[in-house]
């Protein structure tokens, strides 16, 4: 009898904890599936806010849908300082020197190089190409306020790096105050430091590096940096990148990206939140270029200049030889409302040590700088604006890589191709385990 009393006490007892269990999930559903719905709402919500009402629309063969919205309509204008905004429509100035023809053409040629929509389309007068954003291109960021905004770089501090850091190969050596990064990213670059910059300009070497996760990505780029390098950091930052978690795909694209406060809560890519106001019709942010460079095979280059107009202030950004893009109104910075401290240009990957181990994910070509040209990545004719509004050589060129086994650079200067540099590596390998 007592046997059979403790084993009904037993079946209730186990019957109370199954039943508090299934109410225990049934709560959690019936506040999950809230949750889902206020996801799904502001998803919606961001898509309207982002996706401005098209006056024509292009399909590019990679899958992208091309907006043609009306310049006076594009996401810019959701700025609040913005909303009675004059368009200026050219820059007041280009800096001296842009079209100085005078210099020696390199034996070494590249191709011209495009973007895919443009092969079933253009956008008529008045309106700017806009990549339109999806439904899934949300869904893959940690949040939708994150969407569109660089999410691995952690809060920059000021460090001193250790002069061993820098590469040993003959390069100028300092104690370069950079700021301090995740450690899951990483970099080979070229810098100047210690004056005043309104500007930088490059070609820059395309490629399609592989990436080993869909959250790690790789870019070559211009940083144009101010501040202190702690919360306050300014930066506007142009090139390429592949980049599968904002964009869907590995495709090699043109992109922009620029902060106020370090990466918080100011600044996104492209037009993926108000601040960078475009004027041109032919060139779409984000969208991808083609052809790239094969190994051992043509080689293609993008030319990206940005500057500060000594009338009007504003930092002004263009592509190629023809297009002047468009540009971000001084108001949006602290520091770079003046001008800036340190330039910089290379190689950025994230390294999100899959199996503890290094990324396989490539920097440029995913070839080592010493490799040279058809098989690594290069920056060429790298310059610099002065005070005085003149292109020029940078002067004291520094280099600087976190782990040269993994990604490195070698700069150099010559008659044809200026102050140069070779970057990139293949991430993983015997000596980067």
């Amino acid at each position: 009898m007592a046997a059979a009393r403790a084993c009904l006490v037993a079946l209730a007892m186990a019957a109370a904890l199954f039943l508090e269990g299934t109410a225990a999930a049934a709560a959690g559903n019936a506040g999950a599936a809230p949750l889902k719905q206020r996801r799904r709402r502001q998803v919606r919500s961001h898509l309207k806010r982002l996706n401005k009402a098209p006056l024509a629309t292009i399909e590019s063969p990679d899958g992208d849908i091309i907006d043609c919205v009306h310049i006076s309509n594009q996401p810019a204008f959701d700025h609040p300082f913005l909303k009675n905004h004059t368009v200026q429509m050219r820059p007041a100035y280009h800096p001296e020197g842009l079209y100085d023809e005078s210099k020696v053409a390199s034996q070494q040629q590249t191709q011209t190089i495009t973007q895919m929509w443009h092969q079933n389309g253009k956008c008529p007068e008045d309106t700017i190409p806009i990549r339109r954003t999806k439904k899934e291109d949300v869904l893959r960021a940690s949040s939708v306020r994150r969407y569109g905004k660089k999410r691995h770089r952690s809060t920059p501090n000021p460090m001193s790096v250790d002069p061993d850091m820098l590469n040993e190969s003959g390069h100028q050596k300092s104690q370069l105050t950079l700021f301090a990064v995740s450690p899951m990213e990483q970099h080979a670059i070229a810098y100047v430091e210690g004056d005043k910059y309104y500007g930088a300009k490059a070609t820059i070497n395309v490629w399609q590096p592989k990436i080993e996760q869909a959250n790690e990505f790789s870019l070559s780029q211009l940083w144009i940096l101010g501040g202190s390098f702690g919360q306050d950091l300014n930066s506007i930052e142009a090139g390429w990148q592949v980049s599968p978690d904002l964009y869907g795909d590995n495709n090699t694209r043109l992109f922009t990206y620029w902060t106020s406060d370090a990466y918080q809560a100011t600044g996104c890519y492209n037009l993926l939140c108000s601040g960078f106001i475009q004027i041109n019709n032919q060139i779409a942010m984000g969208a991808s270029i083609f052809p790239i460079s094969n190994y051992g095979g043509s080689q293609y280059d993008i030319n990206i200049l940005v500057w500060k107009d000594p009338k009007e202030g504003n930092w002004w950004l263009q592509f190629g030889k023809d297009y002047v893009l468009g540009y971000w109104p001084s108001f949006l910075f602290s520091y770079l409302a003046d001008s800036a401290s340190m330039i910089e240009w290379g190689g950025e990957v994230v390294n999100s040590e899959p199996d503890g181990s290094h990324t396989s994910t490539q920097m440029g070509s995913g070839h080592f700088p010493e490799e040279g040209f058809g098989k690594a990545s290069y920056f060429k004719n790298i310059q610099v604006v002065d005070s005085s509004n003149n292109l020029k050589a940078p002067k004291g060129v520094g280099t600087f890589t976190e782990q040269s086994n993994c990604y490195d650079v070698q700069n150099g200067n010559n008659g044809d191709w200026g102050t140069y540099f070779y970057y990139g590596g293949p991430g993983k390998n015997s000596n980067c385990p």
